[in-house]
């Protein structure tokens, strides 16, 4: 994420103090890149000086890395999405008023259509409806990453997951401490740099198992 990482972060103050007046925005490295994604998010730090970097270069645990974010944020909202801009932020105030309208404790994007290869829209559409099926999930979009979560719900959650599975079981647990849940379409993009560290198999693979 080289290339789009320094933007998502230019973007996440820039739309977070749309919605807010005490902003806190954290960087997670999350140590698989394999370029200078790294390097990006610490030059972000010159612009932003109040930026929190997570820096997990050693981490082994893939997609589940996310959850240091939500294990070190302080504010009573926390949101959160990748940094390879195939979701933009500047649909962030689409959830928040949706949380206002509905005092939703967890507000989730759902992909409006999946700017992806054929293969990967095929494997999500098919783990999608399989994962919703198997833990009966409150939401129709488990891979979403583009969710506003109240973090009394998140300080509940004891985590288990060390891969991508950490996705159902964020929703799971988070329907389980009580959580209320709304959702709304965002739009989802192609990637304008670099690719995936996962293939479609490899991700299918890991999150079933």
């Amino acid at each position: 994420d080289a290339g789009t990482v320094a933007q998502a972060i230019d973007d996440a103050y820039f739309y977070g103090k749309k919605v807010t007046n005490k902003l806190e925005v954290l960087a997670i490295h999350g140590g698989k890149s394999k370029d200078k994604t790294g390097q990006e998010i610490k030059n972000a730090k010159l612009s932003h000086p109040d930026l929190i970097i997570l820096d997990k270069t050693r981490n082994k645990e893939s997609y589940a890395v996310i959850k240091h974010g939500f294990i070190h944020a302080s504010k009573d909202w926390v949101f959160y999405t990748d940094g390879d801009l195939q979701y933009h932020l500047d649909e962030l105030e689409k959830l928040v008023n949706k949380q206002l309208k509905t005092g939703a404790g967890v507000v989730n994007g759902y992909q409006t259509r999946r700017s992806d290869n054929i293969i990967r829209q095929v494997l999500g559409k098919g783990y999608k409806s399989f994962s919703r099926r198997l833990f009966n999930l409150p939401i129709r979009d488990t891979d979403c990453d583009f969710r506003l979560i109240k973090r009394s719900f998140l300080d509940q959650i004891t985590w288990e997951s060390h891969n991508a599975s950490i996705l159902p079981e964020l929703v799971k647990k988070l329907e389980l401490n009580g959580a209320r849940f709304s959702e709304v379409p965002v739009n989802h993009y192609s990637r304008v740099y670099g690719k995936s560290n996962y293939t479609p198999l490899s991700l299918l693979k890991e999150k079933i198992i």
